[in-house]
């Protein structure tokens, strides 16, 4: 299989996106990278189709026709590409292992990761919140989360691009990583005794946000220190995953941990 049909391009911080108008949206933004843009040789010309041509043109991105089949292997949905796919570089994405040792020196770091988290908006405005609560790093693996498409993109309203993703391949990998590197991992769920808001927290901390239906898996809470909840009025059992995540950015960040 090319370079192009492999995960590590994560790694090295390029993600791909796919379809006519996050394409255009992305080169019609300054502020991102463009690196190459991928078309399908078959298209047939049409006012948004020659619209990222022109703007391909005027910034300068390198553009590659593919066949049909070279192109889905490229943007990994051949069904919804819409024949096209750009390639955007994202800075401050990173391997799990590299990440941490680029993290290591410094006295305090917050990490987040979604474990389980299914719906691809929840965890696009996920990240958005973490982006929005200056979290040090967002753990995003391979299995288990939503594929880095358009709707992740939407959802985090185009802040995913910056965000300081760190890739691994199952959360309770990059869980467990964590500990090792000297973080102690603490897991959000409803009724446990410590408060997030008032409970000491470490200076190096991973928190695990469960997924929408079963919440934090047996092979994650099994590598956690601590269970911390959120206070809630009487009647209301949970919040959504991204409301939560804000909670957790904000809550570590005002108390300098």
């Amino acid at each position: 299989m090319s370079d192009y049909g492999s995960k590590r391009r994560h790694y090295r911080g390029v993600l791909t996106v796919y379809g006519r108008k996050p394409v255009l949206e992305a080169l019609a933004d300054p502020g991102l990278a463009c690196e190459r843009l991928h078309l399908a040789s078959s298209n047939r010309r049409d006012p948004i189709l020659t619209r990222i041509l022109d703007l391909a043109a005027e910034r300068g991105v390198e553009t590659r026709g593919h066949s049909r089949e070279a192109l889905a292997r490229i943007s990994r949905n051949g069904r919804q590409d819409q024949g096209v796919a750009l390639d955007i570089r994202c800075p401050h994405f990173a391997e799990l292992g590299e990440g941490l040792a680029a993290l290591a020196a410094r006295p305090a770091t917050r990490l987040l990761a979604l474990d389980g988290v299914t719906n691809p908006q929840n965890a696009g405005m996920a990240i958005r919140s973490a982006r929005a609560g200056d979290i040090d790093g967002i753990l995003y693996a391979d299995r288990g989360n939503p594929a880095l498409g358009p709707l992740v993109i939407k959802g985090s309203a185009g802040t995913l691009y910056g965000a300081p993703l760190l890739r691994c391949g199952t959360v309770a990998e990059g869980a467990a990583a964590c500990r090792d590197a000297g973080y102690t991992v603490y897991t959000l769920a409803a009724g446990a005794p410590l408060n997030l808001f008032t409970a000491p927290l470490a200076p190096k901390t991973l928190f695990v946000l469960g997924g929408e239906s079963d919440g934090v898996s047996p092979a994650v809470q099994a590598l956690a220190t601590e269970a911390l909840s959120v206070p809630m009025a009487e009647g209301v059992e949970s919040l959504n995953v991204a409301v939560t995540a804000a909670l957790v950015a904000y809550a570590a960040k005002l108390r300098g941990g």
